[in-house]
């Protein structure tokens, strides 16, 4: 009889080990961001005038998805994200139409460790200096995007086939890689790799990141590669839509906070090298292009409940080599953003942005990211409201 109380005892201790071990969790969540927007000058159909159009992602992109973890014991799990994109004024999926096209991917994390993560997913610049930018998801996002989101803090495009490590956090410091296969025989043709790094102490926060892409010219939805550059033009979203021989980004960015206020600069350099074209401006099949951007960016509570923030970016840009000779070679933009949110509760709040951009050099014109269209002058201005809410 002892035995058996003892086999027994033994099979209940094994059998609730095993469900500690096995415990699972899948979370469903979401985010619906729609408004009004005015733009008071846009170029459409051979027409120029202003534009009010209903809007999807004013700041955020509307999204669904869901994220799920199993504790594989040891301090393991197996974690996964399936996120999609979608038009809350249409019901569209964005992303080119892709049923995950923000986020699907799957990997293992490790308590001591970090993660590791494969399937389609965000480079470095995004993970670590994005956040201290007014392209933040908790800032500016969509509508604060530098021009053509030339350096991808607005993750215009989003990185295929790839695996990323992210480590833990020590004692303020994070950091990680990426690698993303090109899928094809040409092994470095449409790859990418990127690496960042972030350091927290007190109210002080430091970030730098870097990203390369090589062979990306002419990818569309349809290629196998690691980027798919056509996929902000498929979508509208006035992201760049530029391939190139080679692609380099890298970023700096600084943040500090003080009681209910926090200020920022970030800094980042884009250079593209062999590229055809970007916006209205064709650069010839040798074209070169590099993109300075300069931020201050400043953010403070006023209430509990009012957030008000402020953004410049000043965007110094080259184009050279180029067959056309149409536009100047040394384009610069400034775009002055400024943000008024009311939270009515902690998952929804209403909000209220202007935007407004200048552009100097031969021949071209403002675009602000999301605006509906290119400006048909030098300057462009946005004023939009929305509501967004969460679950």
């Amino acid at each position: 009889m002892k035995r058996i109380a003892t086999i027994c005892a033994i099979s209940g201790v094994l059998a609730t080990s095993g469900s500690v071990h096995a415990q699972s969790s899948v979370t469903l969540y979401g985010l619906i961001d729609a408004g009004l927007m005015y733009t008071n000058n846009v170029s459409k159909s051979g027409s120029h005038g202003a534009l009010v159009q209903a809007t999807s992602g004013n700041i955020n992109g509307s999204r669904f998805g869901m994220r799920g973890a199993e504790d594989l014991g040891g301090g393991l799990k197996a974690i996964f994200v399936l996120e999609n994109g979608f038009n809350v004024q249409n019901g569209k999926l964005g992303q080119d139409g892709r049923m995950f096209g923000r986020q699907a991917y799957v990997g293992l994390s490790a308590t001591q460790f970090g993660a590791v993560t494969l399937g389609r997913q965000y480079d470095s610049l995004v993970d670590f200096v994005a956040p201290l930018s007014a392209t933040a998801g908790t800032f500016g996002d969509t509508g604060f995007a530098h021009p053509f989101d030339n350096d991808n803090l607005n993750h215009s495009v989003r990185i295929n086939n790839a695996v990323k490590y992210t480590s833990v956090n020590y004692a303020g410091l994070t950091f990680g890689g990426m690698y993303a296969f090109s899928n094809n025989t040409s092994f470095a043709v449409n790859r990418a790799y990127s690496a960042g790094v972030s350091y927290a102490f007190g109210p002080l926060t430091a970030a730098a990141g870097y990203l390369q892409i090589n062979g990306s010219t002419n990818t569309t939805s349809s290629s196998s590669g690691a980027v798919d550059i056509g996929e902000s033009a498929a979508n509208g979203s006035g992201g760049f839509n530029l391939g190139a021989d080679v692609q380099r980004t890298v970023g700096a960015a600084l943040n500090y906070k003080f009681g209910p206020a926090a200020v920022g600069f970030v800094y980042t350099h884009s250079q593209f090298q062999g590229t055809t074209s970007f916006g209205q401006t064709n650069v010839g099949n040798s074209g070169t292009m590099r993109f300075d951007n300069y931020e201050l960016n400043a953010k403070y509570a006023l209430t509990p409940a009012i957030n008000l923030g402020i953004a410049d970016t000043y965007t110094d840009g080259h184009v050279g080599n180029g067959s056309n000779t149409a536009y100047g070679s040394d384009p610069k933009w400034n775009q002055v953003n400024l943000q008024a949110v009311y939270l009515l509760s902690k998952r929804t709040d209403v909000y209220v942005e202007g935007m407004y951009q200048h552009v100097i050099g031969h021949n071209y014109v403002a675009f602000i990211n999301t605006a509906g269209g290119a400006s048909g002058t030098s300057n462009q201005v946005v004023a939009t409201v929305g509501l967004r809410t969460r679950f």
